[in-house]
């Protein structure tokens, strides 16, 4: 009886700081839903930014470009990070592995709007203009160390008896790796894939200096492209409380953006699995 009550007591003292660790994240979905869903129309979606004192008027360029630009920051980032993780797991037990995961450790630190002012160096002035490249680039490398990281840890789960079963059936190397390795480690690998994406998706200060802003439709890489989070800062920082319900809209948008793309491609990575 004794061993009963202390267990529901632990189990209560687990439940009641499960509880604590969610109320600030139901919190602020609440309080941005309130203060965002007010401006929410089809119009918000589908049109362009009006100048103040215009009626109507939307995101719809800047959520087209978001998109535009994470896409492009996944083809930069994800197979660096991927691969390296990958390597960093099997091979990476020597000085080089050491030197990668501290630059990768080291890069995770690095203020963002500090790798913003490297891709404009890097692109922007060589190109002469800002483009939804040079922002796809710079969320690119903030992508890099989160997804090296948790890949490597994940492929270190994996238990070595599999990898040598598989080289034992004399498969090559790199099939025993795609097909056994990463396929078991997929869904670990996936989640730090969608928290590297879902921490690039807020950025703001490295596409000020990158993808800048753009008041029309945008769907060329090469120039500059608007986003929902460097609008939503221009709307913020503007007396106008007009612009100051479309800041909240966007960020209510902008937030289940990144939730329903989580859940939706969860859905499908659960088809992935080893076997």
């Amino acid at each position: 009886m004794t061993r009963n009550i202390k267990e529901k007591i632990y189990l209560l003292i687990v439940f009641a700081f499960t509880l604590i660790a969610v109320i600030p994240l139901i919190s602020v979905i609440s309080y941005v839903f309130l203060q965002g869903i007010s401006a929410i129309n089809w119009d918000f979606f589908t049109r362009l930014p009006v100048p103040f004192g215009d009626p109507g008027g939307g995101m719809g360029n800047a959520i087209v470009g978001t998109f535009i630009v994470v896409g492009l920051a996944c083809v930069v980032g994800l197979p660096i990070g991927i691969f390296g993780g990958i390597w960093l797991a099997l091979y990476g037990n020597n000085k080089k592995g050491f030197v990668i995961r501290y630059a990768a450790d080291v890069l995770s630190s690095i203020p963002t709007i500090v790798i913003g002012i490297f891709a404009y160096v890097l692109i922007v002035l060589v190109m002469k203009r800002f483009s939804a490249l040079a922002g796809g680039f710079a969320l690119g490398i903030i992508m890099i160390p989160t997804v090296t990281r948790t890949t490597e840890e994940m492929v270190k789960m994996v238990p070595r008896t599999l990898f040598e079963a598989g080289l034992a059936l004399g498969l090559p190397e790199w099939k025993v790796i795609m097909r056994i390795i990463f396929r078991t480690a997929w869904s670990g690998i996936f989640t730090g894939i969608m928290l590297s994406v879902a921490r690039i998706t807020g950025e703001t200060a490295p596409l000020l200096f990158t993808a800048f802003n753009s008041m029309y439709w945008n769907f060329a890489v090469d120039q500059p492209t608007a986003t929902m989070t460097v609008q939503i800062y221009n709307y913020a920082i503007s007396p106008f409380a007009q612009w100051h319900a479309k800041a909240w809209a966007g960020s209510l948008t902008l937030m289940f953006i990144v939730l329903g793309v989580t859940l939706l491609v969860r859905k499908f990575s659960r088809r992935v699995h080893y076997g």
